[in-house]
């Protein structure tokens, strides 16, 4: 088996998080500069073995796509286009931030860590990989 990976994208920061390779345990990974991020997956699945990509997909209460859809769209476009050979999957990604937030408060993060933009990101890419595994 390989790893799942999961993307967050966002426009300026992406967090990403990954399984195990026997997709047990979702783990935070790292929050890559959006500019930065198909460089960053071709170079990590060289060196891993990644059999699925998971990339959020923002949507509204009342089911529509989020503004953001439209700069996700070109991103997997040139994602598929870039490593053809690992699937990608969309996984609704509703209330991962503030679930993100929660969960930062609940470990006890100090208010100064819970700015951490960057870790909010790492954080919602776990907890959509997390409910990706428990749903499977």
């Amino acid at each position: 088996m390989g790893r799942i990976l999961a993307i967050d994208f966002g426009k300026k920061r992406t967090g990403i998080a990954v399984t195990d390779e026997l997709q047990i345990i979702a783990s935070g990974l790292t929050t890559v500069n959006t500019s930065e991020l198909i460089a960053f997956l071709k170079e990590y699945t060289q060196k891993e073995n990644v059999e699925l990509f998971l990339v959020g997909k923002p949507k509204q209460m009342d089911n529509s796509d989020s503004e953001s859809e439209v700069l996700i769209t070109p991103f997997l476009q040139k994602l598929e286009k870039a490593i053809p050979s690992i699937p990608i999957k969309r996984v609704d990604e509703r209330f991962t931030s503030k679930m993100a937030f929660q969960t930062m408060i609940d470990s006890g993060l100090k208010k100064k860590q819970r700015q951490n933009k960057a870790l909010v990101d790492e954080i919602s890419a776990t907890i959509i990989l997390q409910s990706y595994l428990y749903n499977k």
